[in-house]
């Protein structure tokens, strides 16, 4: 087995507020290996660009990792004074938020931040600077990359902008790519050029990515693996395809009932009743029990963690002691 660019153990991601301290991130735990896409998929308020944040140590105060451990190649990171955490970030993470346009500065032309970035991680003059991004906004699909070069951000449209995020995400060759919602703001067929470029940059450079979406069918198109959160906890990872075909979590299921089929018969797509409990409302027992149609009494009173089933694992008493009800 290949040692994984990212281990999350345990991670805790705390709020102190007046009222109390709210749990954001509860015990989760995943790998990522070298050139695998793990997609982190769930509703708004899940927790999964909390759990990026805390990856690369940009938690907005008050919020803090309580608990858990992050490691990065074998080194740990959580626990890093800021200015180490800096040069990690931009040089061994890369990140691709949702807006460009918050990643770029428009009063600088793209050339420059690109050339800024390489410099920054590495020792190349400005000549050599400028002739590699050239190269990567050639890799990203820019035409005219030696002309465009010299264009601001709001000179491109929403989808090259993306494109030259991703360039600068791949800058300093990251052993790990953090992507935020990175198709969430473009056409459909503009997120299917990102989905497809972000998959064969990945591959080729062998960089670890953690994609972060609320889309299943992104995540079905791009990710090697796929954790489903829910309330600041994993209800379900797995191979993607074992997730789609056979989703094993009520909540899961709800998610992969919401999608439209083409060859669907079915006149209504599956609803998933209720609502993501607030961080102050937490249920006690299983966080989604409020909304399962297939809860039962040990559902109330204990939370599940994560248990093997076949190839995943499922945080959900139907499966506990291997013995599957749900069927």
């Amino acid at each position: 087995m290949t040692a994984p660019v990212l281990s999350v153990r345990d991670l805790v991601v705390q709020f102190p507020t007046r009222h109390g301290t709210l749990t954001a991130v509860d015990r989760i735990s995943f790998d990522i290996a070298p050139g695998e896409v793990v997609g982190v998929v769930g509703e708004s308020g899940a927790g999964k660009s909390m759990t990026g944040a805390a990856v690369i140590g940009l938690l907005e105060p008050p919020g803090r990792i309580a608990g858990g451990e992050i490691w990065l190649k074998g080194e740990r990171i959580d626990n890093l004074a800021p200015e180490a955490m800096r040069r990690i970030r931009g040089k061994r993470i890369g990140m691709v938020f949702q807006d460009p346009l918050t990643s770029l500065n428009p009063l600088y032309t793209v050339g420059e931040q690109l050339i800024e970035t390489i410099q920054t991680h590495t020792r190349l003059t400005n000549a050599q600077a400028r002739t590699r991004a050239i190269e990567l906004l050639t890799e990203v699909g820019i035409p005219a990359p030696d002309k465009r070069i010299d264009a601001y951000p709001h000179q491109f449209s929403g989808g090259m902008r993306q494109r030259v995020v991703l360039a600068l995400a791949l800058c300093a060759e990251p052993e790990l790519v953090i992507a935020d919602e990175p198709t969430t703001a473009l056409d459909v067929s503009v997120q299917a050029q990102i989905i497809t470029l972000l998959k064969n940059l990945c591959k080729e450079h062998g960089t670890a990515v953690m994609l972060i979406t609320h889309d299943m069918g992104v995540i079905a198109e791009t990710a090697d693996r796929v954790a489903v959160m829910y309330a600041g906890r994993i209800a379900e990872i797995g191979p993607v395809q074992d997730v789609i075909k056979r989703a094993r979590h009520p909540y899961t299921e709800g998610l992969m009932g919401s999608i439209p089929s083409l060859d669907a018969t079915s006149d209504r797509l599956v609803q998933i009743p209720g609502s993501m409990p607030r961080l102050t409302a937490i249920p006690q027992g299983c966080a989604f029990n409020p909304r399962c149609p297939k809860v039962f009494a040990r559902c109330l009173t204990e939370r599940p963690e994560p248990m093997p089933v076949g190839t995943t694992e499922v945080a959900c008493w139907l499966y506990a002691d291997g013995a599957e009800k749900a069927a």
